[in-house]
């Protein structure tokens, strides 16, 4: 495995402005020349973890990386900027990432074609709100020819801005404030967003989720269907927010519904080679 971390603002100098400074930790799976991969190119799978815009929870950072970097995926963790950085730095920061993949694409041996993101509850919000509005006016002021990503896979996600469905504080941390009228919640509610261009998605969550309803995975699935993108959807009947691999590695008390809600991962990258033709 090559391992490197590397700071957003060395390659975009605005995106450290204001003290922020995001950074992205890059895992390659070894080329190996044994076998004959020097050239073959790999599947991308985006990070964005959770933290209700707050912070990055390091629990959905590098275990989830090692999942897909087992699967030959290139992996690469973004730790964004989190309040009082405020939208779009967020955005931004995850174009300024695929603008630095589809650059090195070559000597990293990156598939430009098969570009996953992943999120977990406030990063499943970034990676949807990205997967359904990349080329927003917000960030194409930056990067005018921002990327799409292929796929998305969204964990326990904040998806809508409603205050009777969302997790306020997410939206707080983000905006610095609660969305003002139905307009704003709506261009932050990433169901409202959703078009036939949007990429496919594999969404999963607990019923039993009291910090970020399921609901909020719902609204998203339906809006996928209404607009005729493939989406799969999975609902474990237990478990608390935030499950991450649930496993020992990021759960301190494991149980046996921990255990069983841990079949997210292997059915994600079924669903994902399926997509990708893998």
């Amino acid at each position: 495995m090559k391992y490197e971390l590397f700071k957003l603002k060395d390659y975009f100098p605005f995106l450290g402005e204001n003290g922020a400074d995001p950074y992205v930790e890059m895992y390659l799976p070894y080329i190996m020349s044994e076998m004959h991969h020097e050239n073959r190119k790999r599947p991308c799978m985006v990070v964005c973890p959770g933290g209700a815009y707050g912070m990055c929870s390091q629990r959905e950072s590098e275990p989830i990386a090692l999942k897909f970097l087992e699967e030959g995926f290139n992996v690469f963790v973004l730790t964004y900027s989190c309040a009082p950085h405020r939208f779009p730095t967020q955005l931004r920061q995850v174009a300024a990432l695929m603008e630095l993949i589809y650059k090195n694409a070559d000597e990293w041996n990156c598939d430009t074609d098969k570009i996953a993101i992943i999120g977990f509850s406030a990063g499943g919000h970034l990676a949807a709100h990205y997967s359904t509005m990349f080329d927003c006016a917000e960030v194409r002021q930056v990067f005018p020819e921002s990327k799409s990503v292929n796929a998305s896979v969204l964990c326990y996600a904040v998806i809508s801005a409603e205050e009777v469905t969302t997790h306020m504080g997410s939206f707080e941390n983000l905006l610095g404030h609660k969305p003002a009228n139905q307009a704003e919640t709506d261009y932050f509610s990433c169901d409202k967003n959703v078009k036939p261009t949007t990429p496919p998605a594999f969404l999963w969550h607990t019923a039993e989720d009291t910090c970020v309803p399921l609901k909020n995975s719902l609204l998203y699935a339906e809006a996928l269907w209404r607009n005729q993108v493939p989406v799969e959807l999975h609902v474990y009947p237990f478990g608390c927010h935030g499950l991450s691999t649930c496993d020992s590695q990021t759960i301190d008390d494991m149980t046996p519904v921990y255990e069983y809600n841990s079949a997210w991962i292997p059915a994600a990258k079924k669903w994902l080679k399926l997509t990708f033709g893998l």
